[in-house]
């Protein structure tokens, strides 16, 4: 946990084989795994909200009021995220024809709006508090209350960034951040807390400032992570290993165009890929095939492939600009088959 903590705070400033079942097997269990974390998260989200409550209601504070309030509506941003996971499994319709993955990109949008006003808040709060100074009570209470909602939310925070980036959920990312935003503003009242018991009468407002430009660093990261997703944004790596896996693949000559995009927390891949001319319909087909089945068994998060093949004069490839002499050998064994009939393909059927 402790690890986990640490790669939280240095971030803030700073495959396993499966066929096409499986693949669908995969984005299920994955997105049974983000619902899972949600409502672990909370769960633990909303016990340390009560924990604060009760400390209101044992002492009358009203500087807890507003923190305590923040984390219980905080906790419920977990909502519109789940209701996208489930939907996100649903089937594709005559209208969805893609279906309904992209609510999860929707939810993480309503995340980063959720963080902006958590830090306006902060910010705005603190800075009248700069200008109208309010007396602090029960500084014992406000610094023990603190640390639970600190604590409480950056447990939160490393679970659900852990269990968003294993399964690739830039919303369930974000909705981390988004807790560990709100264990920074429950910071703000330990530190405060402590301030003011040293004599620093201005330390409530001053730690409100300092989280509030703490947030906007989260919001930050959120925001870009986010807002790649809606823009069909992916790490180049993605697109390298798609095309390093696909060329691999026997019968295949070059990659013509590899187009790459997120569809909630799982990627979808439209490849074009070229086969010597003289293979047959159906023996570009299979090479098509056995691409599709690769490249879903071997790329992490990848769901949906779709292959379009196009045929190849070997003599004109070698002489092209975009001749690549790793395949020449690739090549020249196509070359050197008398026909196409007799070479063997990776689905050729029992009796051919």
């Amino acid at each position: 946990m402790w690890s986990g903590f640490k790669h939280g705070v240095s971030e803030l400033f700073g495959t396993h084989s499966h066929d096409h079942a499986d693949s669908i097997d995969s984005a299920l269990e994955s997105s049974a795994r983000g619902m899972r974390a949600l409502v672990i998260s909370f769960t633990g989200l909303m016990v340390t909200a009560v924990l604060q409550l009760v400390i209101v209601f044992i002492t009358g504070s009203v500087s807890l009021i507003a923190d305590t309030i923040h984390n219980f509506s905080d906790a419920l941003t977990a909502v519109p995220l789940f209701i996208a996971f489930r939907l996100g499994r649903r089937a594709a319709t005559r209208r969805y024809t893609y279906g309904y993955r992209r609510a999860e990109d929707l939810a993480g949008l309503f995340i980063v709006l959720m963080i902006l006003t958590s830090a306006v808040l902060a910010i705005w709060e603190s800075v009248d508090r700069l200008f109208n100074p309010r007396e602090l009570e029960h500084l014992g209470i406000l610094f023990a209350a603190g640390v639970i909602g600190f604590f409480g939310n950056e447990l939160v925070a490393v679970y659900r960034i852990r269990v968003g980036r294993q399964i690739g959920s830039a919303a369930l990312v974000a909705d981390g951040r988004h807790a560990r935003a709100d264990g920074f503003t429950s910071l703000a009242v330990a530190a405060s807390a402590v301030g003011v018991w040293l004599g620093f009468e201005r330390a409530d407002p001053i730690a409100g400032i300092i989280v509030g430009i703490i947030i906007l660093r989260i919001l930050w990261s959120a925001t870009r992570d986010v807002f790649w997703r809606l823009m069909d944004a992916v790490e180049p790596k993605h697109v390298d290993t798609i095309e390093s896996v696909a060329i691999k693949v026997d019968g295949v000559l070059s990659i013509n165009t590899c187009q790459v995009r997120w569809m909630g927390h799982r990627l979808r891949t439209d490849i074009s890929i070229a086969v010597d001319s003289r293979f047959s319909v159906g023996e570009s087909h299979s090479i098509g095939e056995v691409v599709q089945e690769t490249l879903q068994r071997k790329v992490r998060f990848l769901d949906e492939v779709f292959v379009h093949v196009d045929p190849l004069d070997h003599a004109k490839f070698m002489g092209s600009d975009r001749f690549d002499p790793k395949i020449d050998s690739s090549i020249a064994a196509t070359a050197s088959q008398p026909t196409p009939s007799t070479r063997s393909t990776p689905k050729e059927s029992p009796d051919a």
